[in-house]
């Protein structure tokens, strides 16, 4: 392992890892993911995990999502320590607990949606019981409790039980709370500070307008330490204001970036270098001293667990004070056995306006209902041979030890050069009565079909290397579902070929564009399978 040399104060390098959203990642593959955190000179890692951890006297919680057990989290334990990484429970304690609201057994303790009940017994009992396993698991005594994004506390069954309260008041009580049973537990804890910024500031996590917030009822337990994230910012002016404010709160900030790898099957590593670079510059100049790159994973965890690699190597290199590419190119080689300019390939099929921002492209056009064209306005028909230029281009590298994360995104990208623009020509054909043209069609939605079949295949292989089987159920349920519905189109197109069917009233609606005002041809950041196929509400 490196000697870690940082530039400025920075004394701690951690990542941390979702293993919530989809896939809990096996032993195994943790354990090689801690071997290279460790040659990039890394030295934390915390495991995000909602209920994906056993807790004795829950057997509801983590039930069938593949929770980790206790000896599982004791052996990882012991090896990440052996390589100089401390191994950090990062749970939640308010919201995000999407897993076990679900059952009845929890019923009592949840406020509304994914949110617990505050000043409720049984979720304090909860809460005990997530803190004694962490201690009984876990060397550590630094804890991440979570409690961000809780949008909605205290108007759910809280607002049914005590009427309206300030919302600062219920969450600084809550925490007291939870900061006292982790006391207990010997633990200190950290928090992602974004609730104190939402509350104060109409819901934006950003500096008030007028750098002032009002933070009426708010206590901040002594032993808390704040977590200022951000992923989604190249201007480090803005992180310098950020980091001013969070300086005003008065506690120990520990900054928390982001390795973008939730967006769909492909990375963003472009960007997240490029914010993390102005990340690191700020942090290094307003001296914090921890910074933590997180890798969440959205709906469904379909990146590789490795796919992000390239922006952890530049966030190491950046906080020793190494801004040099072809230093860290060379590094990043020997740490990987591929060169960068071949990892930052698994970008490509999110690029093909440019990559200026975070789009997902390959993630929505995947599953966009061919018929029903809910993103057909940011397909861009004179780019049309992009995908089959990226599939040679990946099927050309030599991945090594990642060969199969290349063979999958390979494999996606064929689909996605029959599918990226398969709704705009089957629409348009239709549209102008050109029977010779869906003819040719209805063998490409064939085409399609085999396509799809190779590339759930190759996925479930990558599934099968990285993470624990459970999980993958809801990838049999959107590629099988995908995988029906195109050869359904194909048959409505055939019976209309032959006169069966007089009409496919689908393809005689006007596409709008999803977003108002969207740009025609340009595509656009989503991420939510369920939205692609059901026009699902999202707002």
């Amino acid at each position: 392992m490196e000697n870690i040399v940082h530039s400025g104060s920075v004394t701690t390098l951690g990542v941390m890892l979702d293993c919530s959203r989809g896939a809990v990642y096996s032993v195994e593959a943790v354990k090689r993911y801690i071997d290279i955190l460790s040659d990039m000179g890394y030295n934390m890692l915390q495991l995000y995990t909602e209920d994906t951890y056993e807790v004795e006297g829950e057997p509801y919680f983590g039930y069938l999502r593949g929770r980790y057990t206790g000896e599982e989290l004791r052996e990882l334990d012991a090896y990440a320590a052996a390589r100089g990484v401390e191994l950090i429970p990062c749970i939640q304690t308010l919201a995000h607990l999407g897993g076990i609201v679900r059952w009845a057994e929890y019923s009592e303790c949840t406020d509304t949606a994914d949110i617990l009940l505050a000043e409720e017994e049984r979720t304090y009992k909860l809460i005990d019981n997530m803190f004694r396993a962490c201690a009984e698991n876990f060397k550590s005594r630094r804890i991440n409790i979570g409690m961000d994004e809780a949008h909605m506390v205290g108007l759910g069954k809280y607002l049914d039980r005590h009427g309206f309260e300030n919302r600062f008041s219920i969450l600084s009580r809550h925490l007291k709370r939870v900061c006292e049973i982790a006391s207990a537990y010997g633990f200190r804890p950290m928090m992602w500070s974004d609730m104190f910024f939402r509350i104060a500031n109409h819901g934006s996590y950003s500096v008030p307008s007028d750098g002032e917030m009002d933070v009426e009822g708010l206590s901040i337990p002594d032993n808390i330490q704040l977590v200022y994230w951000d992923y989604y910012n190249a201007d480090k002016a803005h992180y310098d204001g950020m980091l001013r404010a969070h300086a005003k709160l008065g506690r120990d900030i520990l900054f928390a970036g982001g390795a973008w790898c939730w967006s769909g099957f492909t990375p963003s590593n472009r960007f997240s270098i490029a914010a993390t670079k102005s990340a690191v510059a700020a942090c290094l100049e307003s001296g914090v001293k921890e910074i933590l790159i997180t890798c969440w994973k959205d709906d469904g965890s379909e990146s590789s667990l490795f796919s992000n690699l390239p922006t952890l190597a530049h966030a190491a290199e950046f906080v020793r004070g190494n801004f040099d590419k072809k230093c860290i190119d060379r590094k990043f080689k020997k740490w990987t056995g591929v060169s960068m300019s071949d990892f930052l390939a698994l970008d490509l099929p999110d690029l093909s306006d440019g990559g200026q921002k975070v789009c997902s492209p390959s993630k929505y056009m995947l599953y966009s209902d061919p018929f029903l064209g809910i993103f057909d306005k940011t397909v861009d028909m004179a780019n049309a041979e992009y995908y089959a230029q990226v599939r040679d281009r990946l099927r050309a590298i030599d991945g090594g030890r990642y060969g199969y994360v290349f063979t999958t995104i390979a494999d996606l990208c064929d689909v996605l050069d029959i599918k990226y623009t398969l709704g705009v020509r089957t629409r348009e054909a239709y549209c102008r009565n050109e029977k010779d043209v869906l003819v040719q069609l209805v063998h490409e939605y064939k085409e399609l079909g085999e396509r799809l079949r190779k590339f759930a295949k190759s996925f479930q292989e990558q599934w099968n290397r990285e993470c624990k089987s459970f999980g993958f159920e809801q990838h049999d349920i959107r590629l099988g579902g995908l995988m029906r519905r195109v050869k359904h189109c194909r048959r409505r197109l055939e019976a209309y070929l032959e006169g069966k069917e007089g009409r496919i009233a689908e393809l005689e609606e006007e596409i709008l564009p999803f977003y108002p005002n969207a740009e025609q041809g340009k595509s656009i950041y989503y991420n939510d399978w369920l939205s692609t196929t059901f026009i699902k509400p999202k707002w």
